[in-house]
């Protein structure tokens, strides 16, 4: 399969510690949705199949607005900081749900400007294992992953795998959520930034 080459090729690329980061981020992407209540009991392939219906089917609509695109200033030296963008302007949306947990899925499509001042695309699915500070459940702290693809001007948009940490901070209708790229010198290591309004 094409997205099984292309990550047998990010894996080579990156070097072996990178791939135990990416070994032990694996796990853990699919131990944090193993307890569901309401997935209990199915295959991981029917977990998956189902996440993916049922959040496909939800009727809660989200529009997602970049933020911000960090580079990490232990990763690059002066020089490529003053010419990447960090202003990621653009827009996006995607239907999400809770699940009985109170954990977040969703289905997302965004368009932004990337660091080199081109149009990237980024698609995908995303889940957030939620923890909640109050007792209203107003107020949620997520960690998990995103799952997707991204179209990048270097890869004459080709569409490129994009297994991603994923974090996030909410109240009510909006959250802040952020996404780390891995990478090497002078590429890559972005903490990417976004917000997520509820519109419904």
């Amino acid at each position: 399969e094409i997205n099984r080459l292309y990550n047998v090729v990010l894996l080579i690329n990156l070097g072996p510690d990178m791939k135990k980061i990416i070994y032990v981020f694996m796990f853990l992407m699919l131990s944090f949705n193993v307890h569901a209540s309401e997935t209990e009991g199915m295959s991981w392939t029917d977990k998956a199949k189902y996440n993916l219906k049922q959040t496909w089917n939800s009727d809660t609509y989200d529009l997602y607005v970049p933020l911000y695109a960090w580079h990490n200033r232990l990763a690059y030296d002066d020089e490529h900081l003053e010419k990447y963008n960090e202003n990621p302007w653009g827009g996006g949306f995607g239907v999400s749900r809770y699940d009985s947990d109170g954990d977040w899925h969703a289905l997302y499509a965004m368009a932004f400007i990337d660091s080199n001042d081109y149009v990237e695309t980024m698609f995908g699915y995303a889940f957030l294992k939620n923890w909640y500070l109050n007792e209203a459940k107003d107020f949620r702290l997520g960690a998990g992953f995103t799952v997707g693809l991204t179209q990048r001007h270097e890869y004459s948009y080709i569409p490129v795998p994009l297994p991603l940490p994923m974090f996030g901070i909410g109240y009510k209708r909006l959250d802040i959520q952020a996404a780390y790229v891995p990478g090497i010198k002078n590429d890559g290591n972005v903490l990417f930034v976004w917000s997520k309004i509820r519109l419904n």
